[in-house]
Parts: structure tokens; sequence; C-alpha cells
């Protein structure tokens, strides 16, 4: 098995040239940076919240957590979570649970881009599985793609204890 056709056809469809990388399962996209011997800044994750009921793509590279309060704020959003694994396989049921690429495939899903996953050269992303990828350039990608961008990560190393980051009046944790 490949990447999923959509993908490959679509990437043809735009004249985005990519090339495909097979790999050992990765069930994480910082799996995917250690076998493919990238940096995980180079490496694009996608994950999916649920803002005030709307599903929205948050996109950013696999060395870097996500700060829920900074989403909420980026999105004017009153209440934020992770999408349910039911969600996701209701919102991307062409994708392996946990590969599903950065792009814009779902009309549904709004997608919004931590600044700093800008990079210059090539970007890595999986292609819908947990075997296949896709080398693209990030220019490419992001005149395709059209992601809004803010910033809501912080880089693992300057994670403080997560008992930092609870949010006090619902009792949830603000990053992961």
């Amino acid at each position: 098995m490949g990447a999923s056709s959509w993908i490959q056809e679509a990437l043809k469809k735009e004249h985005i040239p990519f090339e495909e990388v097979k790999h050992s399962p990765a069930y994480t996209a910082q799996e995917l940076a250690q076998q493919e011997h990238v940096t995980g800044h180079k490496v694009a994750k996608l994950v999916l919240v649920i803002a005030d009921g709307h599903p929205h793509g948050l996109i950013l590279p696999a060395s870097r957590k996500i700060l829920l309060h900074r989403v909420r704020e980026a999105l004017g959003a009153t209440y934020i979570r992770l999408a349910s694994e039911g969600e996701l396989r209701s919102l991307c049921n062409d994708c392996d649970l946990g590969a599903t690429p950065p792009l814009p495939h779902w009309p549904n899903i709004s997608l919004l881009m931590d600044e700093s996953m800008k990079v210059s050269g090539d970007i890595l992303f999986q292609a819908g599985t947990h075997e296949d990828g896709i080398k693209i350039k990030f220019d490419d990608w992001f005149h395709w793609v059209k992601p809004e961008v803010a910033s809501f990560t912080v880089g693992v190393e300057n994670l403080p204890p997560r008992s930092a980051y609870r949010d006090d009046e619902e009792g949830e944790e603000l990053w992961f």
C-alpha cells in the first residue's frame, strides 16, 4: 500500500512535486522524524480539536506541544477540547487513526498552523497510513493549503510541569 490515492491525486492536480516515503510503522510524528532521520521541526502533524462545537485541524511540528488556551484565543472560542476517537474516525474516515495529513481535504475542518511550522526546505508528514509519508517543499505546501497562522505551541524542552497548565475552572489540562 502506498500513500493514500486521494493525496497523490490532489498533489498531482495542484502540480506540486512530492516524494513518497515508505517506513516502518510510525504512530507519532516524532517516531516518523526519528525513522527518517529528520528533525522534528520539519515533520508536520495534524491534531483535531473541537472548538465551540466545530472541528479545527491544528498543524504543528512534531517537536512542539499545543497550549490549548492559546488555541482557544486564536480561534476566539469559549470551549475547546481534543476530538474523540469516534469524531476522528467519522471526520477523517479515509485515513488511519493518527495518520491524518495536514491537507485541505475535509470541507468542514478549518486549518490553523502554528507559526513555528514555517521552515525552509522540505517538510514531511504522514500520508494517511502509519507506513507512508509525503516529503514536500514547505512553500509549495503552504501556498496550496493556505492555513491560518497563529502562535499556539511551545517546544517540549521548555515545558514547565503539567500542574502549571491547569484550567482551574474546568480542571482540564491546557497542553498536550
